[in-house]
Parts: structure tokens; sequence; C-alpha cells
């Protein structure tokens, strides 16, 4: 089992899994053991109930629906930089999840 596991949420899953690719490649050349993937919103607490992610990261377009996963969940849930997101910044995006967790488990 990874140890961390970053779960990405977007509209329909689509968009994230190039994402999700560049962070893998991030996190292997960064030497991070990490489990990433991506799902639709609609699967999201299936998701959530099966893998138990460290971090629930959402794209920019699912954005108005933090509050609602912050109510749900006892993880960090971030909202992904917009302009990350649209460079595919996938080194940076795994970064803030990182930081994200490890301020979480102090």
């Amino acid at each position: 089992m990874a140890e961390k596991t970053i779960m990405l949420v977007c509209s329909a899953g689509m968009s994230t899994s190039l994402l999700v690719s560049k962070m893998q490649k991030a996190a292997a050349a960064d030497g991070v053991d990490a489990e990433i993937f991506a799902t639709a919103s609609s699967d999201a607490d299936h998701m959530l109930a099966e893998k138990h992610p460290d971090i629930l990261m959402l794209g920019p377009q699912v954005r108005y629906m933090l509050s609602q996963f912050q109510k749900k969940v006892e993880i960090p849930v971030e909202v992904i930089n917009m302009q990350d997101y649209g460079m595919m910044n996938g080194e940076k995006v795994l970064k803030e999840a990182l930081t994200s967790i490890e301020k979480a488990e102090g």
C-alpha cells in the first residue's frame, strides 16, 4: 500500500486523468510513494469509502463542492489552483497535496 493516497475529483474524471499521470511522474522522480487517482464527482463518495485517501483535491470546475466535502470527511480538502490545473503542473499540485497532508498530520 502506498504511503500517501491522493484523490482528485472533477466533473467527469476525464480532465484530471492527465494531471494524475503528471503527478505520478513527479512523485516517481521525487521518490514519493503515493497512490494518485482521479474520479468523477458522482463517484467520489464511493471512492472515499473504498480508498481512504489522505487528501481530496477538487478540480477548479467542481470548487462549488468544497464545503460539502469538508463537512463529510476528516481529511484535507483543497481546490487545485486553476493555473496549475490549466498548465497540468503535476509537480506543483503534488507538492501542494503533500504539504496539506503534512499540515493535517501535524
